[in-house]
């Protein structure tokens, strides 16, 4: 100890946080060396953090200031840092971040500008983006953490990698979690020059603005109601659930007092199978009837069902007339 110094015995002088702290405690406990010379730090500061196993390098460059697993978050704001200047999430990660999907992909995606390069590391994904060069005001979230594409260009640029019915669940699943709107997509989209799958993005779209709100909802407005000349259904309509709240029915017709369920999950969990049974129920004490189909039964025989929602709703007072859809269809031998 220099001559004439002293032990404080004042607990917020001897306590006084590392001086890298609260970046890190921002970043989910990550933190660049690029920031640590940033705040004045020596490069060892890392290096000894490193050697004394309380910290964990991720990436080159990238240290947790901590140890056990790093997951969630913590692995974008490790695949961002090391990116560097400019970089975000984007893609499929950024649509994690948004609540499209339930899953973190097992590679971080990060976009940067066209006019750098990042050396590849396992688990980042790099993306080189032009726009990201000039990137205007409706592209970066302007306020969310860690840095990311807006969940409207993330979802066209991850479209653009996807197949047709890939790139049908993403539009739709992000519509109906809320986490965009239909206007807001088509905005996005007239924005571009190009793009793989517009047509279909856009009758999409359409669709959603009808109230679609899954593949198997767009299915069975194709491939049984329309194919069928079916009568068109009110879709996903808003309802008020007896003891408070809402929910919503997936297809529909009022005028006949019958509703359509299509479940895309192949089980149930119990309380869920509880709860479609209580909604039946309650559906049913009010004079309507209620008929429920999964994949299989749309995807897999939709002439079938398209019969039997025909059949109850003929029973129901529907006078039209249903259509076959093709030579082989059940209907063209009615």
């Amino acid at each position: 100890m220099p001559p004439g110094a002293s032990i404080s015995n004042d607990p917020s002088v001897n306590s006084r946080p590392e001086p890298w702290r609260h970046l890190a405690d921002a970043q989910d406990g990550v933190i660049s060396r690029d920031q640590l010379l940033g705040i004045g730090l020596p490069p060892a500061q890392a290096r000894r953090g490193v050697d004394s196993g309380r910290w964990q390098r991720l990436l080159p460059g990238v240290y947790a200031t901590f140890t056990g697993p790093v997951i969630g978050t913590t692995t974008v704001w490790a695949g961002v840092l090391y990116a560097g200047d400019g970089a975000a999430a984007s893609h499929r990660t950024a649509l994690w971040l948004a609540g499209v999907l339930d899953a973190l992909p097992a590679q971080v995606d990060v976009s940067v500008p066209a006019s750098r390069r990042v050396h590849r590391q396992p688990g980042v994904r790099v993306h080189l983006s032009r726009a990201m060069d000039r990137p205007a005001a409706d592209l970066l979230h302007p306020a969310a953490a860690p840095p990311r594409i807006r969940v409207e260009p993330a979802l066209l640029d991850q479209c653009e990698l996807e197949s047709k019915a890939t790139t049908t669940h993403l539009v739709l699943s992000a519509v109906q979690r809320r986490t965009t709107t239909a206007d807001r997509l088509l905005l996005a989209l007239n924005r571009r020059p190009r793009h793989r799958w517009r047509s279909l993005v856009r009758q999409l779209l359409a669709e959603a603005q009808d109230g679609v709100a899954s593949p198997l909802e767009l299915a069975y407005r194709q491939k049984v109601e329309r194919g069928h000349r079916l009568p068109v259904g009110l879709r996903n309509t808003k309802e008020r659930a007896p003891g408070g709240g809402n929910w919503y029915r997936d297809v529909r017709y009022r005028r006949f007092g019958v509703v359509v369920e299509l479940d895309g999950r192949e089980a149930h969990l119990a309380h869920q199978a509880f709860r479609d049974l209580r909604r039946d129920n309650i559906a049913a004490a009010a004079g309507n009837t209620v008929l429920r189909y999964g994949w299989r039964d749309v995807v897999g025989r939709p002439c079938d069902v398209a019969a039997q929602v025909a059949h109850v709703l003929a029973a129901r007072g529907w006078a039209g007339r249903t259509a076959p859809c093709s030579a082989a269809c059940v209907l063209s031998t009615r």
